[in-house]
């Protein structure tokens, strides 16, 4: 029998798994391409899609510089940033509160309430915009700090749907955790609250953070009901004011069009990277004291 030699082995590896690694280069060219493409046409100085390609012939700051000069970008970020965040909160918070009752107390209508919200997900958000666009124009009069074009007032709408699928899923990580560990608790004279901020959240950290991620990149990207509810300019959030600059001049701003979107996936990486910490660490301390 002949001894294999290391380049016999080496090509025989690659007979085997070669076609692994195409595969991967290919899916990874498919995925960074619109990425570069974008990269490219924020720094072209042109901006405009018809002069955009994929290794710009010039690179710039120009767009980034109109982006801010000839919109009011900076108030649609804010607005974004504190729309965004104050929706994962409190809808993290809510989600919460609700899975814990559904997941510690038996009481009449529990298994109705769940499928309820189940069943509520199977109708589209925007078949109640109207109804909402109504409510909104009499709160408007009423109170107009809440009312349209305030973020206030969107965020209002947007935690009309914050007991939705976030509460089966927090629900169900609540029934992983012993319930033994709250009666030893009430032995020992916790309270229902004690129990529920100092011995469940801690332990079910890493879906606070998954549902926090997820509700905070679904309302930064947020369209349809916000060009409903913000048509003040200075109002807007940063997808609704990008969309209207490409809405009739696509060719002519698609370069501050790709700067903005830049510039909104910022925060997204932030929250994830600040978020992925507490993932991890909940689920090593889960399987610790597990």
């Amino acid at each position: 029998m002949t001894p294999t030699t290391p380049a016999r082995r080496a090509l025989a590896r690659v007979r085997r798994d070669g076609w692994r690694h195409a595969v991967m280069w290919l899916v990874l060219a498919f995925a960074l391409f619109p990425i570069l493409f974008v990269v490219s046409a924020a720094l072209n100085p042109l901006g405009t899609l018809s002069s955009s390609r994929l290794l710009p012939a010039s690179v710039g700051p120009d767009n980034l510089v109109r982006l801010f000069t000839d919109t009011p970008f900076a108030a649609w970020y804010a607005n974004s940033l504190l729309i965004s965040l104050a929706n994962a909160a409190a809808t993290v918070f809510l989600s919460a509160l609700a899975a814990y009752v559904f997941s510690r107390f038996r009481f009449a209508g529990r298994r109705v309430g769940l499928y309820g919200l189940l069943l509520i997900q199977m109708f589209p958000q925007f078949l109640a915009v109207v109804a909402i666009y109504l409510m909104f124009s009499r709160v408007t009069e009423l109170w107009p700090r809440i009312g349209f074009d305030t973020p206030w007032g969107l965020m209002l709408v947007y935690l009309g749907g914050a007991l939705s699928i976030n509460t089966w899923l927090m629900k169900g990580f609540f029934d992983t955790v012993p319930p033994e560990l709250d009666e030893a608790a009430r032995v020992d004279g916790a309270t229902h609250a004690q129990v529920f901020f100092r011995i469940m959240l801690p332990l079910v950290t890493p879906v606070l953070a998954i549902v926090g991620l997820l509700v905070f990149i679904s309302t930064i990207n947020e369209f349809l009901l916000a060009s409903v509810f913000l048509r003040d300019p200075e109002a807007k959030t940063v997808a609704l004011g990008l969309y209207q600059l490409v809405a009739d001049q696509r060719n002519t701003n698609f370069g501050m069009f790709a700067a903005g979107t830049l510039l909104l996936s910022v925060p997204v990486l932030s929250v994830f990277w600040f978020l992925q910490r507490y993932i991890v660490e909940g689920l090593t301390s889960g399987s610790v004291k597990g």
